[in-house]
Order: structure tokens, then C-alpha cells, then sequence
């Protein structure tokens, strides 16, 4: 596979990429921009990544560069050319893996190729290079279900650089996976970038895991909520590779973490941040959420922790944290601010509470805090038959939210509201009911 050379020590003056003035509205709810007045550069040589809580719209805007969404307003461009329909010289890799499982994954690899219209044989050179290069030799003859999900991913990314692009994006490309080897396929994809061996000249990628983010980029951008658009840049000067445990390295994370948390006009105490149905739910485990304000209200924390600290005391993925904090803190258990969580009244009521109570009271403020769960439960309510297709809902969300994110948004209501007991879900005929809650 042809390589760039060497990368320079200090960063391409070339732009690549830049985002112009880009915002974009579901279904014309002009009220509620997913995205609003986004503007950044992308030069080569150079990895960005896009840091931002649930809903901030990471995934709307790579979809919009990658020219698979055209913004409501503003524009993208690369290379000089304005994007208005699936972009050249540009690859994506997602986080699910994507692959065709009745296709071997030297022809997985080579489907990019075979949509250009590249001769056989050279198809079949360049998917092997590629494999090579991404640590998949000997597997070529192999089927998806035949690999681990790491080897997946690999393929993944075979596939995307297989077709030499100019830029890679990528969606959480490594959040399906453990974190073993996550780690792993990190510090290959980033050990070949140091040395020059891939046939890209910059990556974006999109991410919720603070460290990561620091591990790999350049720059970091931190996108706000509600609307999204860049609220902050970090610069990261640290050499690679990158050691997490320096000071440097950690200062730089909490402060990440206290911009995240910082609160706005829109996030004074008793309120949150949303937009009525149309916010875009994390997905976390309940009993997660239960465990961690049991540990909160617990010696050495006491009803309050600083995040980074409280990652590592109870040795979680900082992300997943986040994730977990903004959920306590949407349904008024916790409230975050700089950096630190803090146990509200109620947040210290429900972690003392036995199971049944606990129950009661998580079905409490989902209903009076979680705007699309009461509006449900009120839909099931009035029904005479108690039950409504899921569809009826997921066509609403998606007036304020991509597709997939309108999907997951879904599946964490399913979660929430069972634990709560406020409603209940059927997937085999993909509908809700009040067959069995309270």
C-alpha cells in the first residue's frame, strides 16, 4: 500500500477541511438546532476530535462533512471543492462494525474499491496491503463471525483506508469494544500515524471519552449542547507517545472535564439542558445509576467527588462516567459542575432507599423529568388498549435527531422505564404497554 511520508514534526499550514458557519434543524424546528454556527479547520498532519456530552450533534457533523447530511444552512469544504453529496477523498469508519457477514473479509475490504470501479486484480492488491498494514494477515479468507470484535473493527479500517482517502472520520469507532482491546487497536492505528504508514493526510474523530481524546489529538474541540457548537479548544503538545498518568496529561483532562461540566444560564440548579422530548438520551444501566449514587453517599465521597478522581477510585472508563453522571443529574439526583459531582437531597434519599422504594422514586422523576418518558406513559394512559408502536415515538424523535441517535434514544427509554416500572416494551411486536408497571 503506497504511505505518506515521514510526519512532519510540527503541522501542515495546508487546510484540508473547513466548516463553514454549518447549522442544521431537524424537520424545520428551527427553535431547536441540533447544530448551530459551527465553524472549524481541519489541516493535514493533524488528528482533531470532537468532545461533547449526549445530544451536542459530534455524529450530525461528521455525517455533514462526510456529505451524507446537508446542513439546514452553511457549508463544508475539502480540498477546495464544497461538499453537497457524499464527498471525495473521504472514509468513515463507525462504531458498529458494518460489515457483510456472508462476505469473507478480503471482500468486505475491497467493497469501497469495487464501488470505484477498480479493476479486480488491483482490488485485490490493495485489500491485501491494507489487511496487512492493519494487522490482519492470514484472516483474509475469514468471515465476520469467525473473528473477534477487535478483528472486526480492523476490518473496519482496512476497508476505509483501502481507498487511500484524504481524511478519516471517525464515529466512536472504538466504543463497541472492551477496553483491552480498544487500548490495543488505539495504539496501533496510532503508532501507524507517527510513522507515516497510512494513506490519509488527517483524521476527525468523534468521541465521548475524555482520555481518548487527549491520547490521540492535536487539537480537541467541545462541543455545547443545545444547540452544538464549539465552545472550546484544547491544544495537546504532548509528545507520543502518551504517558496518562503525567501531570501534564491529567491536568489537561481535568480541565476538559470541568468545561464539560461547567454550568450555563440554561443549567442553574433545578433546571437541565434539553429540549423537551426531542433530548437524546445516554445509555446507561440502571443499576449502574443506583451503584454509583451508593458510592457517592459513601465514605471517602460523602455525597461528592471530583469526576477524574472518582473515575479512577472506582476504576471506570471516564465516558462511561459522564454518561452515568448526566443521567443522575437529568433526573435531579446530582448536579454537575467544574469538574465535581455532587449528590442532590433526592440523589441521597435514593441511594439509602431499599429496592422497592428506590423503584418508586426513580419512576417518580422519570415521569416529571424525563419529558418524552411522561409523554408516553400519558399516550399508553389514554389509549384503551394501553400499548402504541414504538415507530409513533421514533418518527417523533426523529423531528429533533438523526436516526441512529432517535434508535438509541429509544433503546435507553426501554432500559429507564423498565426499572422505573412506568411502562413496558415488547420487541417482538415492537410496541409499548402497560401490560405490567404499576
Amino acid at each position: 500500500m503506497e504511505t505518506l511520508a515521514k510526519k512532519p514534526t510540527s503541522l501542515s499550514t495546508d487546510t484540508l477541511l473547513t466548516v463553514d458557519h454549518v447549522t442544521h434543524t431537524y424537520s424545520n424546528d428551527t427553535e431547536h438546532p441540533i447544530l448551530k454556527d459551527v465553524n472549524l479547520a481541519l489541516k493535514e498532519n493533524e488528528i482533531v476530535s470532537l468532545l461533547g456530552r449526549s445530544g451536542s450533534g459530534k455524529s450530525t457533523l461528521l455525517r455533514v462533512i462526510a456529505g451524507l447530511t446537508l446542513p439546514t444552512e452553511g457549508h463544508a469544504v475539502i480540498g477546495g471543492k464544497t461538499v453537497d453529496g457524499p464527498a471525495d477523498g473521504v472514509a468513515m469508519v463507525f462504531q458498529s462494525f458494518a460489515l457483510l457477514p456472508w462476505l469473507t473479509v478480503l471482500a468486505n475490504v475491497e467493497l469501497g474499491l469495487e464501488a470505484q470501479g477498480v479493476p479486480p486484480e488491483d482490488r485485490r492488491r490493495r485489500a491485501l496491503a491494507a489487511i496487512d498494514l492493519i494487522g490482519l494477515d492470514g484472516f483474509e479468507n475469514a468471515y465476520p463471525k469467525e473473528i473477534s470484535g477487535g478483528m472486526r473493527q480492523r476490518v473496519g479500517f482496512a476497508r476505509a483506508l483501502v481507498t487511500h482517502p484524504k481524511l478519516l472520520l471517525m464515529d466512536e469507532p472504538f466504543s463497541a469494544l472492551d477496553v483491552l482491546t480498544a487500548e490495543t487497536l488505539r495504539t496501533d492505528l496510532l503508532d501507524l500515524w507517527v510513522e507515516g504508514r497510512l494513506p490519509i493526510r488527517a483524521i476527525l474523530l468523534v468521541t465521548h471519552n475524555i482520555e481518548e481524546a487527549v491520547l490521540m489529538s492535536d487539537r480537541i474541540l467541545l462541543l455545547s449542547s443545545n444547540p452544538g457548537t464549539i465552545a472550546a479548544e484544547f491544544k495537546v503538545t504532548l509528545p507520543h507517545p502518551r504517558n496518562r498518568f503525567d501531570p501534564t496529561f491529567r491536568a489537561l483532562v481535568d480541565d476538559i472535564y470541568k468545561r464539560m461540566t461547567a454550568r450555563t444560564d440554561a443549567a442553574k440548579p433545578g433546571t437541565f439542558p434539553g429540549l423537551g422530548i426531542g433530548m437524546v438520551l445516554p445509555r446507561v444501566s440502571s443499576n449502574a445509576l443506583a451503584g454509583l449514587a451508593e458510592a457517592l453517599i459513601s465514605p471517602p465521597y460523602n455525597g461528592r467527588a471530583d469526576l477524574p478522581v472518582l473515575a479512577n477510585g472506582l476504576n471506570i472508563e471516564a465516558d462511561q462516567l459522564l454518561r452515568l453522571a448526566e443521567m443522575l443529574q437529568l433526573l435531579r439526583f446530582a448536579e454537575l459542575a467544574e469538574g465535581d459531582i455532587k449528590l442532590t437531597d433526592a440523589g441521597r434519599r435514593f441511594a439509602g432507599l431499599g429496592v422497592d422504594d428506590r423503584k418508586a422514586l426513580f419512576r417518580q422523576h422519570l415521569i416529571t423529568h424525563v419529558p418524552i418518558i411522561a409523554h408516553i406513559r400519558r399516550v399508553l394512559d389514554e389509549r384503551p388498549t394501553h400499548r402504541a408502536p414504538a415507530s409513533r415515538f421514533q418518527d417523533e424523535l426523529e423531528d429533533y435527531m438523526d436516526e441512529d441517535s432517535a434508535m438509541s434514544t429509544l433503546k435507553a427509554i426501554v432500559s429507564l422505564a423498565r426499572y422505573g416500572e412506568v411502562f413496558d416494551f415488547d420487541k417482538e411486536t415492537n410496541a409499548f404497554s402497560l401490560d405490567n408497571p404499576v
